[in-house]
């Protein structure tokens, strides 16, 4: 490493916490075939893997059967590569009588020699409750109500 006042000024990206206010719900390392012809991971291959992440909260709530309903906004913020171990939080913004909407944040930590961790993803998606048919249900409100 130099000393010269020119490798000084070099910014250094800033560390990225994991956060501490929304729930761990999946980790996912990305592989080879997950990737584009950049090297990249595809977008689409994210969007899956955030869709089943957002998932998780709400089928808890509903207690039963959930489908997605909406993708209200979806923010690519850094590439994703091969290695990445991509960690997924969801947080529950609101709860109504057939669906539940989550905002979901991915970090990729990076470079296990000298670990960094980067908001790389961040979407609000809203699932409806479903029964049987396929059809809207009413979220159970006490949880000991059995879903319909």
């Amino acid at each position: 490493m130099s000393d010269s006042p020119a490798a000084a000024s070099v910014p250094q990206p800033p560390r990225t916490q994991l956060p501490t206010d929304r729930e761990l719900v999946m980790r996912v390392m990305p592989m080879p075939a997950d990737a584009n012809g950049n090297g990249d991971i595809f977008g689409g291959w994210i969007m899956a893997q955030v869709d089943l992440a957002g998932a998780v909260l709400p089928m808890r709530i509903a207690r039963g059967r959930i489908a997605t309903v909406a993708v209200n906004e979806f923010i690519f913020k850094q590439a994703v590569s091969v290695g990445d171990l991509l960690s997924f939080y969801g947080k529950v913004l609101r709860v109504g009588n057939t669906s539940v909407t989550v905002h979901v944040e991915v970090y990729a930590e990076r470079n296990p020699a000298d670990p960094h961790i980067v908001k790389v993803t961040e979407a609000t998606l809203t699932y409806v409750a479903i029964d049987r048919q396929g059809q809207p249900r009413p979220i159970p409100k006490d949880p000991k109500d059995p879903p319909a």
